[in-house]
């Protein structure tokens, strides 16, 4: 069978899978591109396969065929090839190495930073509940699939924070007017690093639960750093 109307039931109700409020409904969100569609499916996610009649690519799933104006329509981006729809991934422990991210709101940041978390072996990611949706697709596309290999949650970061410090993590925040530079910091196995707002910084509450302030020397000239960049120079000086 091969859809051909973007009236079908079944493919509005994928088509609102673009939608948070209907991802967290079912549980689903969506891939798109033959790259992030086998990373999904690697991990054991990967639910349905959508693509053209006649497609090469091919997988061991549950595959539905469309017509080229029904995947235009179910597609983000200009030139659409495959998609995917995909169970969210589950929570598993964390670990000793944890990153915390205070109300990030940029798609992009949230992908680059997940992908350098990855990169740089952090076990855990935090994410406060204000942070941008994970399964965004701006989010998805620019983890470059990473975000099928680290451990993902959402949480109240206060509590959180106060739990990691009852079990001996040594908590780090990023504070600009002060603390100490990353060449300074002493090593430890079991550490947290809160990433604050591309505005706002840290909030106040968490930069009190901090046992060290964290600064990255640069030149006068440069006031700030995109908090992607931040989090990934961070994230490389910890990992030596």
């Amino acid at each position: 069978m091969v859809y051909t109307s973007i009236d079908n039931k079944n493919i509005k109700n994928i088509k609102k899978l673009n939608i948070k409020k209907y991802r967290d409904q079912e549980s689903l969100f969506l891939v798109e591109g033959e790259h992030l569609v086998l990373e999904a499916y690697k991990c054991g996610l990967l639910k349905t396969l959508i693509t053209r009649e006649g497609s090469k690519f091919k997988i061991d799933v549950e595959t539905m065929y469309v017509s080229d104006n029904v995947l235009k329509f179910l597609s983000e981006l200009e030139t659409p090839t495959v998609i995917g729809v995909c169970e969210k991934i589950k929570e598993k422990e964390i670990g000793n190495k944890i990153l915390i991210l205070d109300d990030i709101q940029d798609p992009g940041n949230l992908g680059t930073i997940i992908r350098s978390a990855v990169a740089f072996n952090i076990d855990s990611i935090i994410l406060s509940p204000n942070t941008v949706d994970l399964y965004n697709s701006k989010v998805v596309r620019a983890s470059q699939g990473m975000l099928f290999n680290v451990n993902i949650l959402k949480t109240n970061l206060n509590d959180f924070v106060l739990k990691l410090k009852n079990n001996n993590y040594k908590i780090y925040a990023t504070y600009v007017n002060g603390g100490k530079s990353l060449k300074d910091i002493e090593k430890t196995e079991k550490f947290a690093i809160i990433m604050g707002n591309e505005g706002a910084g840290v909030k106040e509450e968490l930069l009190n639960l901090a046992d060290h302030y964290l600064y990255i020397e640069m030149n006068q000239l440069c006031e700030s750093l995109n908090v992607g960049v931040a989090t990934s120079i961070i994230l490389y000086e910890m990992n030596k």
